[in-house]
């Protein structure tokens, strides 16, 4: 192999709470002969990661940043928002709370949020954590509570914390994402299984593989009796059993030897 003859692959950023174990798994049975890799980043550096060219596309939360005009995005999902609380915390004794039930909590404001609050409910800390996972720490230390979405309070789980969904916050959305102008047959590959097109109906690689088998498979021999050539003038099978009988020696109205057979005639 040469310098310039690289194996091909397909790099797939994702960010903090999104699973992609699902669509890796389907590209994996679809296209094995070309490696997929996962690349972690946070949800604030995507839209550089990707434009960077250290991956293909990547799940990002929307909405983008205004000044990213460049990137084309499939929304996928809209998240829950939740609180994450302590357990013996009074709020843990209800389903479910809205934005005034924390009037007198301290709500957490990470530097990372990905809610993209207007106004942020309850009272401010003195200071915002710098991530998510900062703040996760002090919400265990009964400094304050977060508002996140659920699979970020998944992620960082804790024996000591729990959540309640947040009925009237702000929530996030999951996109699939890549820059307008890298639309590869790798990403319109990936686009098709994330869109849960099937195999013959994916663009990209997924089909000429499907049509190549095809073509591979052996072709039916055709029907005893089809495909040979008939004489001019005569319909296939046609005098047929009129043919048969007469070698059988008998007419094709069942007579032997072509006289009609009649009556016997009653002795004198």
């Amino acid at each position: 192999m040469t310098g310039s003859e690289v194996s091909p692959s397909f790099r797939l950023a994702y960010v903090p709470g999104v699973t992609p174990a699902k669509w890796v798994r389907i590209w994996n049975e679809r296209l094995p002969d070309i490696p997929l890799h996962l690349v972690a980043v946070p949800a604030a550096e995507a839209c550089d990661v990707l434009l960077g060219g250290d991956a293909d596309a990547g799940f990002v939360r929307l909405p983008l940043p205004a000044e990213r005009t460049d990137f084309s995005a499939i929304p996928l999902y809209t998240e829950t928002t939740v609180v994450v609380i302590p357990k013996d915390h009074v709020v843990a004794a209800v389903e479910e709370v809205t934005t005034e039930d924390l009037a007198d909590e301290i709500v957490l404001h990470p530097l990372d949020d990905v809610l993209g609050w207007e106004r942020l409910p309850g009272r401010p800390a003195i200071e915002r954590p710098a991530t998510t996972a900062d703040a996760i720490e002090l919400v265990a230390a009964g400094i304050g509570v977060l508002a996140v979405p659920q699979s970020l309070a998944r992620l960082h789980h804790r024996k000591d914390l729990t959540y309640r969904p947040l009925t009237d916050a702000p929530q996030s959305r999951v996109a699939l994402s890549w820059p307008e102008d890298a639309t590869t047959d790798m990403v319109e590959d990936f686009i098709g299984i994330v869109r849960g097109r099937t195999v013959n109906s994916s663009r990209g690689r997924a089909q000429p593989q499907a049509e190549a088998r095809a073509s591979k498979a052996p072709a039916k021999s055709p029907a005893k009796g089809q495909g040979k050539a008939q004489p001019k003038g005569k319909r296939p099978g046609a005098g047929g059993g009129a043919q048969r009988k007469a070698a059988a020696g008998k007419s094709p109205r069942g007579g032997a030897g072509g006289a009609k057979r009649g009556k016997p005639r009653r002795r004198s």
